[in-house]
């Protein structure tokens, strides 16, 4: 609070400043960098939701105000969710992955995931990170904390929400790095669909996590049988 001629102005607080947004937007690419080095142990996924609750707590806020939260009619949400996984990977397997590799001349590099083909305990142990670190660690990370804070750049206009739904889903591809760009594109057109069901449920994290979910854990089950497009 400042004061002119007697008049009492408010400044912007610290916590909302534009410059803090920023040198937590840099902390992500520096994360992806890191990773891309192999320098981040396992995930970065554990390290976004820390700067995420971090980012949070200082601005007063939490999880529930970026969508983490039961929406009323949460079952029908639920049933969406899963009716949207499991057009997505049809859609994400068997037209966005094969049209890429045809424009790219390469398939995406699944090579990390070979050990998995007929092993059922190792498929039990992806099943449970999948829907810990990736449906939930990963739409709390990227859809709830990182689309918010791209789009709060932008005073949260309709422009700033198209912009924060396009450059968080091209972040969230550029992460998929160890899969070549085949698969970096299709984790952004995946990310871009899932950004679509946030914005679509109203901004609640729900139905992106069922149907992250429900994608990565039919295309771990066909990787499983050994019938997921270019493994």
């Amino acid at each position: 609070m400042s004061t002119v001629a007697g008049t009492r102005i408010a400044m912007p607080c610290w916590r909302e400043s534009r410059w803090l947004a920023v040198c937590e937007l840099a902390l992500v690419v520096s994360l992806v960098f890191a990773d891309i080095h192999r320098l981040v142990p396992f995930s970065k996924t554990p390290f976004y939701l820390v700067l995420g609750w971090v980012s949070l707590r200082l601005r007063r806020a939490r999880w529930r105000d970026v969508g983490f939260s039961l929406p009323a009619g949460w079952p029908r949400a639920l049933v969406l969710g899963t009716l949207a996984g499991i057009v997505l990977e049809v859609f994400s397997s068997f037209a966005v992955e094969p049209g890429l590799a045809r424009l790219f001349g390469k398939t995406a590099d699944l090579s990390d995931f070979r050990s998995l083909v007929g092993n059922g305990t190792l498929l039990l142990v992806v099943l449970a990170a999948n829907w810990t670190l990736a449906a939930f660690g990963e739409e709390l990370s990227y859809r709830g904390y990182l689309m918010n804070r791209v789009a709060g750049l932008g005073r949260d206009t309709t422009r700033a929400w198209l912009a924060s739904l396009i450059l968080v889903s091209a972040l969230f591809g550029w992460g998929h790095v160890d899969q070549g760009l085949t698969g970096q594109v299709q984790a952004a057109v995946d990310g871009l669909m899932l950004g679509l069901l946030y914005l679509g449920s109203r901004r609640n994290l729900l139905v992106p996590i069922v149907s992250h979910g429900v994608s990565n854990s039919l295309a771990f089950v066909l990787i499983y049988f050994g019938h997921y497009p270019g493994l």
